[in-house]
């Protein structure tokens, strides 16, 4: 499935690389540690995270996260916004939190 497929069906707000949707998603990651998404995380995943520093876009870059999802409302500032269009890694959020994100994502995956 895609980044925009997921975007659409969980109804997701696109914070960066709004034209850089079409990479593939094979699975999900739901984690606030750095070192946890750095030494975890698989390439393709898509990433849940309520951390919002330009820190998440070297992490999701080195992992080749498809994309990073922040929850609860959360909003990145400019800087991450441009370092995430540099990297083309797109950053989307949601207003529900992770734990309902994480669920509602493995379902869409067929995970269950």
């Amino acid at each position: 499935m895609k980044v925009a497929d997921i975007v659409k069906k969980l109804n997701l707000k696109v914070h960066s690389c709004k034209n850089s949707l079409d990479k593939q998603v094979t699975g999900g990651y739901c984690s606030d540690l750095l070192s946890d998404v750095m030494g975890n995380a698989n390439e393709g995943e898509l990433w849940i995270t309520l951390q919002v520093h330009k820190n998440i876009i070297a992490v999701a870059s080195l992992k080749e996260i498809s994309a990073i999802l922040l929850v609860k409302g959360l909003k990145p500032p400019q800087e991450v916004i441009d370092l995430s269009e540099k990297e083309n890694i797109p950053i989307l959020g949601s207003d529900l939190p992770a734990f309902e994100l994480a669920g509602k994502l493995y379902q869409l995956l067929g995970k269950i």
